[in-house]
């Protein structure tokens, strides 16, 4: 409650990564493909793909500057992770850690909130400070879907 900027960006986003990870648990393979908002084909695994993506180009193509592709797509297309349709839990949840941990580490080591990196898509120039505050929105809004597609897939609500 009383952290600086940078702490209390930092425990938002923990706190948003936390909840879509909870929104997740206990569930098979199956319940986590399932669309279970039609007609739309979003699932919760689709979710977890997605995120995954959305760490990796924000933390380690725009602020890290590394030349790597996405994870799902060489072509950069960012829908094809939420195609989870024969993914597992395993395989999605094993990429989204794995981003997760490079983006702690590049945050951490980050000298201020003010360093800046290269959009690659758009080629604006924008701050670690906005990455933060972009993957926090990001994050409440699909935990925002997670909420309606776990309690379709089983009745369960809450964070």
């Amino acid at each position: 409650m009383t952290g600086t900027e940078r702490e209390t960006l930092r425990a938002f986003l923990d706190f948003h990564r936390e909840t879509l990870a909870m929104k997740c648990e206990g569930l098979s393979d199956e319940q986590l493909r399932r669309a279970s908002s039609p007609p739309s084909t979003l699932s919760l695994l689709g979710l977890v793909r997605h995120m995954a993506e959305v760490e990796r180009a924000w933390f380690r193509r725009t602020i890290a500057g590394e030349d790597v592709p996405l994870v799902w797509s060489d072509e950069g297309d960012f829908q094809v992770a939420y195609d989870a349709g024969h993914s597992t839990r395993t395989e999605a949840f094993t990429a989204w850690e794995t981003e997760i941990a490079h983006a702690r580490r590049i945050e951490r080591e980050a000298a201020s909130l003010d360093v800046t990196g290269r959009n690659a898509r758009t080629g604006d120039e924008v701050s670690l400070r906005l990455v933060m505050l972009h993957l926090v929105h990001e994050y409440a809004r699909h935990n925002g879907h997670a909420d309606l597609l776990r309690e379709a897939v089983d009745g369960t609500t809450g964070v």
